[in-house]
């Protein structure tokens, strides 16, 4: 009995020695992974919130500034679109249609303003918004361009629709298409389905 009880005695002592080897995933016992992993997720919010246009950035730079160059050309006649931005005399003696201003401002704002700053800060939703408005824009120009088309007979002495217009036009659309691509490529690797789990990440239970 004494033998007994001495045996006893030394395996709950050598129990209460012996080391953890169980490690992370115990109960109580904090996973070091756990803050790396909170710095992987916050990394994995700024990475899908940008764009990566790679070459299509070079491209969409230049088409901004011809869409300036545009502006400096005649919208029609003599009127060039920073006259139909302004609305001044020689906008209004020429009269200038509502679809004209339209595209000239939305031009400026989506295809111009928009457009450099999601190059510049790569936001996804800034491309998004430069998308959205230079594919409204292409619709307004093309209007615009009709409009000086189907002037009326009290208006025949009014101009048609000069090559600042059409250059305009014609590069809002190229902008359209590129930022279709750009959106539609981070789009795509927002919906791809998540990677399987590694053994890493998989929960360890309590032996």
């Amino acid at each position: 009995m004494q033998r007994m009880s001495t045996s006893d005695s030394g395996d709950a002592s050598g129990s209460e020695n012996r080391p953890d080897r169980d490690g992370p995933g115990v109960p109580g016992v904090p996973d070091p992974m756990d803050e790396y992993q909170k710095d992987f997720e916050a990394a994995e919010k700024k990475v899908a919130g940008e764009i990566d246009p790679g070459m299509r950035a070079v491209v969409v730079a230049v088409c901004v500034l011809v869409l300036l160059l545009s502006f400096t050309l005649p919208h029609t006649g003599s009127v060039n679109g920073w006259d139909v931005l302004v609305g001044n005399q020689d906008a209004i003696d020429e009269n200038i249609k509502l679809p004209s201003r339209i595209f000239v401002w939305m031009a400026l704002v989506f295809g111009g303003v928009f457009s450099i700053l999601a190059l510049v800060t790569r936001r996804w939703v800034l491309a998004w918004i430069a998308l959205a408005g230079t594919a409204v824009s292409a619709v307004f120009g093309m209007l615009a361009i009709w409009s000086r088309q189907t002037l009326p007979a009290t208006e025949a002495s009014s101009s048609g629709p000069g090559f600042g217009l059409v250059l305009g036009w014609i590069t809002v659309i190229v902008l359209t298409f590129h930022w279709i691509k750009v959106v539609w490529s981070r789009t795509a690797v927002q919906l791809a389905p998540p990677p399987p789990p590694t053994p890493h990440s998989l929960p360890i239970r309590a032996r």
